[in-house]
């Protein structure tokens, strides 16, 4: 197709450059007979304009912060780093700013703190992890009487403010650690669906996940047994988990919600227990180790990576290039057992 520049349109309809220029950019006065002329013949000629170097020419700098829970507390949100710096590479030269703040997962405090933080920069967007419900919905409205465009990763939230979401179905992603634990664990026996050092009541994605694990179960009329939840804290969890364990030998299946698996697998291993299944989140290290000894029998992987990449570039091409912000990005729920790990570590 013919890249038609501004003096081609201009000598077809028979305008001057200038008044182009301003029927394309929507600005000065223009006559109803040129505005109706040009505009006809932008239709006819779909003509997109250039607005890479619309930009470049308007020397406007785009600012977004994306705030993540600090990696050095939880492992799991590293891989977001490098998410992050390969959108920076990618389009720092056309006038995007990118602002990484981290929060304490542990603290609600420290969560609004960072919120608060970010909107006296006052940026063109928002890039957030809403780790507590509550707190988000405050975070959410503050940015949207400040302008401020909001999208999140990792969790879903429920708010006509979040303009865009990058991340797994979380509800069918327990569904799926369900499937893998029917297919896994022994026919007869109770379940547990661990949560570990969260705020569990304002935890969105362990809420979710539970739900659809539960959800999953309950279309089985023939299944007897239960299915437990259990939340442990850092301080005493070794000493909580291995009471638990004792108080349920009937127990045949372990589902921990969060990245931190490995945590139940080393107590398992120091009990010498094997019999039990267990099914857990993400490719930390730890994780990994236990999957290829065979303490985890799974893994699913939520490739945090490409959610903070496809997040901020999402965001960072709509303010650019004007492109229509995506409502949703769902990444595939990626089962992972110990004979196809390896590939997924070099991403």
């Amino acid at each position: 197709m013919k890249k038609y520049t501004i003096k081609d349109i201009a000598d077809l309809a028979g305008v001057s450059k200038g008044t182009v220029d301003r029927v394309i950019h929507n600005r000065g006065k223009v006559s109803k007979k040129a505005l109706e002329s040009v505009t006809k013949l932008l239709e006819e000629i779909d003509y997109q304009p250039n607005l890479i170097a619309r930009n470049l020419k308007n020397n406007k700098v785009y600012r977004i912060c994306i705030l993540i829970p600090n990696p050095e507390v939880d492992v799991y949100w590293s891989p977001c780093i490098a998410g992050i710096n390969n959108v920076i590479n990618e389009l720092n030269a056309f006038g995007i700013h990118i602002e990484t703040v981290l929060f304490d997962s542990k603290s609600t405090k420290s969560f609004l703190d960072a919120n608060k933080s970010v909107q006296k920069l006052s940026p063109d967007a928002v890039l957030m992890v809403p780790f507590f419900y509550k707190e988000t919905l405050m975070a959410l409205e503050g940015y949207h009487n400040l302008g401020i465009i909001a999208s999140t990763i990792n969790n879903r939230i429920e708010s006509e403010v979040v303009k865009g979401f990058v991340g797994q179905d979380l509800y069918q992603s327990g569904r799926v650690a369900a499937k893998l634990m029917q297919s896994t664990a022994q026919k007869k026996g109770d379940i547990v669906i661990i949560h570990i050092d969260e705020k569990y009541k304002n935890a969105i994605h362990m809420q979710e996940k539970e739900k659809g694990f539960r959800e999953y179960y309950n279309q089985f009329n023939n299944f007897k047994n239960h299915i437990i939840t259990l939340k442990l804290k850092r301080d005493d969890f070794e000493v909580s988990l291995t009471n638990f364990l004792n108080e349920h030998k009937n127990l045949i299946g372990i589902c921990v919600t969060t990245s931190k698996t490995y945590q139940v697998a080393d107590v398992l291993s120091k009990l010498n227990i094997n019999k039990i299944s267990l099914i857990g989140y993400d490719l930390v290290n730890e994780n990994v180790m236990h999957l290829k000894n065979g303490v985890i029998d799974f893994l699913i992987h939520q490739n945090p990576k490409q959610q903070a990449y496809l997040g901020l570039k999402s965001l960072a091409e709509h303010l650019l290039f004007e492109k229509e912000l995506p409502h949703e990005i769902l990444l595939p729920i990626d089962i992972i057992n110990s004979e196809n790990v390896k590939p997924f570590m070099r991403d």
